[in-house]
């Protein structure tokens, strides 16, 4: 599904959000950049849109590794990466989230962003991002998350009418964002994808909610 949008997939983001990903993205970006971190995996990288602001905020020295399960995804990174020289300390590499094919304890941060919800098992890929990650790292998830209860029904509203519609448009695969309605509807809250990420082996779980609660970004610390 996600090689059949790749081409279209940063401009429909920005259309369906209304440029709001680049604030929800500047804000895990930002969170990164407090730990200063000299490793980082930016897992469900897709086209590269947070390896990209992350190497823009990190020190130079930092090495940035963007995986991702789907190689047309990757080749848009790519794409994006041929263009300038400032990124040359960013690797992509195609991996499956549910068994990565690194090292463990190789990372000072692990980030993922909206793409926790698609891994079949999130236990197992939850599990897997501990282990990558040093004594002390820290793992970052903003994703989807359920709305404020006044909130709700506007949003569903748009969820399930206005958005397909405008994303069949726009990339010619409506089935694609039917897809994402679903999964963004039985997504779990805030405090229970904190109590999971708890019971996958990380403690100091904290959340913040943004725009009206339909974004979260989610800390840990292994």
């Amino acid at each position: 599904m996600f090689a059949r949008i790749a081409r279209r997939y940063d401009f429909a983001n920005r259309l369906l959000t209304g440029g709001m990903d680049l604030w929800w993205r500047n804000r895990l970006v930002a969170a990164v950049r407090l730990h200063q971190p000299h490793d980082v995996l930016d897992l469900a990288t897709g086209s590269g849109d947070v390896a990209f602001a992350l190497s823009a905020k990190l020190r130079k020295t930092c090495t940035i590794v963007g995986m991702d399960f789907c190689q047309p995804m990757l080749d848009e990174a790519e794409i994006k990466k041929a263009a300038s020289s400032r990124f040359d300390h960013i690797t992509f590499r195609q991996g499956d989230g549910l068994a990565l094919p690194l090292a463990d304890k190789m990372f000072d941060a692990v980030t993922i962003s909206f793409g926790l919800r698609n891994l079949a098992d999130r236990h197992l890929g939850l599990q897997e991002m501990h282990r990558v990650l040093r004594p002390d790292g820290h793992l970052l998830v903003l994703e989807f998350s359920q709305p404020d209860r006044w909130f709700r029904p506007l949003y569903l509203f748009y969820l399930r009418t206005i958005l397909p519609r405008i994303a069949g448009w726009v990339t010619g695969d409506r089935d694609a964002y039917d897809y994402l309605n679903r999964t963004i509807e039985v997504f779990p809250g805030q405090s229970a994808l904190a109590a999971e990420i708890s019971r996958a082996g990380f403690s100091e779980v904290k959340s913040r909610s943004m725009t009206f609660g339909i974004v979260a970004l989610h800390e840990a610390k292994k």
